[in-house]
């Protein structure tokens, strides 16, 4: 499953003037933290603790909850309810029924539906701040209501939302797989490798010289693996498989801090079901190998 794939149940939508009538869900964020409704929720019986469940908040609008936003945007609508993305004020004052969360520690908390909305939303918000004013002539920016961009009234550039492709890659040598380390990791944790699109290249020839790169390790049989949008901050991971095909790991010290070939069962810990990252290593695992 991927857990920003948007809901069928989601209709994206950028005029506010067609939003559907009555309260809406607002995804608010101050940088990337998303507010949420706090509600506690009785255990399944009285020896277990109450627990307390995140959730988006459903108002007309966010000065309902004593909150001014400095600038919204209409997302589409849910079960005919629209959706909202919203720049917090860097200070709030929150009642105890809300808090500011990591997007990203929501994952299994929040409802997989509002999560993945929440993903769209964060870098929709990014993108409106950053682009307050033309890049060109420095004239503010005018949204466009009949598509998700902007456009200078005097030079007529548009921008859209930016979204940074990069390559993730699962590279396996019969039964062993090629994992690594970044220095930015937390200790002990390894997975596949991944890099940036680079002006000009296609998908598979970033695959090919990421590896190159990184560990110094040439490699055959690239074939497409799925994709995931990923909001921190604002890439699409486009998965793909390799076969080793030659060299030893020598490792690239900037990007890399160890690597090396891992069997089934000599794995070090690897990522979290989040991401696709741990979606190809899954794969891998399922495979029938000698």
């Amino acid at each position: 499953m991927n857990p920003f794939a948007v809901s069928s149940e989601f209709v994206a939508g950028v005029d506010p003037a067609a939003a559907p009538e009555g309260p809406g869900w607002w995804f608010g964020f101050c940088g990337a933290r998303i507010l949420v409704t706090m509600t506690e929720s009785e255990g399944p019986d009285a020896v277990e603790p109450d627990v307390m469940e995140v959730g988006v908040p459903q108002v007309n609008n966010l000065a309902e909850l004593g909150i001014e936003a400095v600038r919204s945007q209409y997302l589409g609508h849910l079960n005919n309810r629209p959706c909202y993305a919203a720049q917090l004020p860097s200070e709030l004052d929150l009642p105890a029924s809300l808090a500011l969360k990591p997007l990203r520690s929501l994952y299994g908390q929040l409802d997989d539906t509002f999560f993945a909305i929440a993903g769209r939303a964060v870098q929709l918000v990014d993108w409106d701040r950053t682009h307050q004013y033309c890049g060109c002539c420095a004239t503010p920016m005018e949204q466009s209501l009949h598509e998700r961009g902007k456009r200078c009234p005097q030079c007529n550039l548009r921008q859209y939302p930016r979204l940074s492709p990069a390559v993730i890659m699962l590279v396996s040598r019969g039964s062993e797989v090629l994992l690594a380390r970044a220095p930015r990791f937390r200790e002990g944790l390894y997975s596949v490798l991944a890099g940036f699109v680079e002006p000009g290249e296609s998908l598979e020839e970033t695959v090919a010289r990421e590896v190159r790169e990184e560990v110094g390790v040439e490699i055959t049989d690239i074939r497409y693996f799925g994709s995931q949008p990923w909001p921190f901050p604002n890439s699409l991971m486009i998965g793909f498989t390799a076969r080793y095909a030659s060299g030893d790991i020598v490792i690239d010290p900037v990007e890399i801090e160890a690597a090396d070939w891992f069997t089934k069962d000599s794995l070090p810990p690897v990522p979290g079901k989040l991401s696709i990252a741990r979606k190809l290593i899954d794969w891998f695992l399922a495979q029938d190998t000698p």
